[in-house]
């Protein structure tokens, strides 16, 4: 049975409002915000070209306490900024029960982008981060099963890092986001 989110269109907040009232990161959130630019004009135009389509919807969860969330964001809410689609951000401690049908490898990581029809009925979903970079968290968690180990937070720490580097300098993990969002959407 499809995912039906319909009882959550219009419960949450706009990115402006989302952006406007982090406690957490909102310089470094911004920054990245402002940062942006189309690297690939094909790219601009396909988000462009869905401003003729009134079927999508997007239900974002987030929190600004998260590094991820900081880093793809910003990137995310462009893209659908472009593309004119109607988009709320869920706040996860909020949302833990949206949240817990969109759990990554059992856990709830964040962001996690829904796209939605208008009926609400989820269409696929992005996140929490690149790819490439998430890679780095499945062989971590993989190798590291026992959360208990008493060398666990030990090997996080050392993930953690591969994370950042993973996501490259500056803002060079745009364009990834952007593609990746491109093909999801492009399914739809």
């Amino acid at each position: 049975m499809a995912v039906n989110l319909a009882d959550k269109l219009d419960t949450g907040i706009s990115p402006q409002q989302f952006m406007d009232g982090m406690q957490k990161n909102q310089d470094e959130f911004k920054s990245g915000y402002e940062q942006f630019t189309w690297e690939n004009e094909s790219d601009r135009e396909f988000f462009e070209s869905l401003k003729f389509r009134d079927d999508l919807r997007v239900l974002l969860l987030a929190a600004d306490w998260c590094g991820d969330v900081v880093r793809n964001v910003p990137v995310v809410f462009h893209a659908l900024e472009t593309a004119e689609i109607p988009t709320e951000v869920l706040i996860l401690e909020e949302n833990f029960d949206v949240m817990d049908q969109f759990l990554t490898m059992g856990g709830r990581s964040v962001p996690v982008v829904i796209f939605t029809d208008t009926g609400g009925y989820v269409l696929g979903k992005w996140g929490p981060r690149p790819d490439h970079v998430q890679q780095i968290m499945v062989r971590f968690k993989q190798e590291n099963p026992d959360r208990e180990a008493s060398d666990y937070q030990e090997k996080m720490a050392v993930c953690r890092k591969e994370l950042i580097a993973a996501y490259g300098e500056g803002t060079d993990h745009h364009a990834v986001i952007i593609k990746e969002l491109r093909e999801l959407i492009s399914g739809f």
